[in-house]
């Protein structure tokens, strides 16, 4: 059982919507447009100062716009997501708060993560995927150590997926686990 109250009105259909709008765009054009990241925080700026108030509106957009970026920046400073995923989950953290955020990048890294897999074992890529899992993990482990760190070497990617699609489905679930 999920431990969130739904957001209030309008900010659940909102930000489905605006999901909804870039996983299809990401699924086409294989990018997230900044013109759907920018309506959203604009739009989820707006609606959360209607319905909270300005100072505590203003804070709750803010604090769910550093948690998504935080929560996401990581693997785009390794490569494993793109950009436009990041600002992504920034805007959708800016309607839904800093709670829920959190539980919808939990829900994304399970979606994407059985996604990635069923993906990269129906293209016979699962040894090349664990290869770069290893990478990962090994050479984040040495950030910041300079005698020990390992020369730079491209990772072979298995195959790129639309990951706003991963992203959209973790925020759709999670706003709906919220109802119940």
């Amino acid at each position: 059982m999920l431990l969130l109250s739904l957001p209030p009105q309008p900010i659940p259909p909102c930000v489905i919507a605006l999901t909804v709008v870039a996983a299809s765009t990401d699924i086409v054009c294989r990018r997230i447009p900044n013109q759907i990241i920018g309506i959203g925080l604009i739009a989820s700026l707006l609606v959360q100062v209607w319905v909270n108030g300005l100072l505590p509106g203003s804070g709750n957009w803010l604090s769910g716009a550093m948690t998504g970026f935080g929560l996401l920046v990581p693997l785009y400073m390794v490569r494993g997501m793109t950009a436009g995923d990041v600002k992504l989950l920034l805007m959708i953290g800016t309607w839904v708060g800093p709670s829920m955020t959190l539980y919808i990048a939990l829900a994304t890294f399970v979606i994407g993560g059985a996604w990635s897999l069923a993906f990269a074992v129906w293209h016979k890529r699962t040894t090349l995927l664990l290869l770069n899992i290893r990478h990962l993990v090994y050479g984040g482990s040495r950030i910041g150590h300079k005698e020990n760190a390992l020369p730079y070497t491209p990772i072979k990617s298995v195959g790129s997926l639309p990951y706003g699609v991963a992203i959209a489905a973790g925020t759709i679930g999670v706003v709906f686990a919220s109802v119940a």
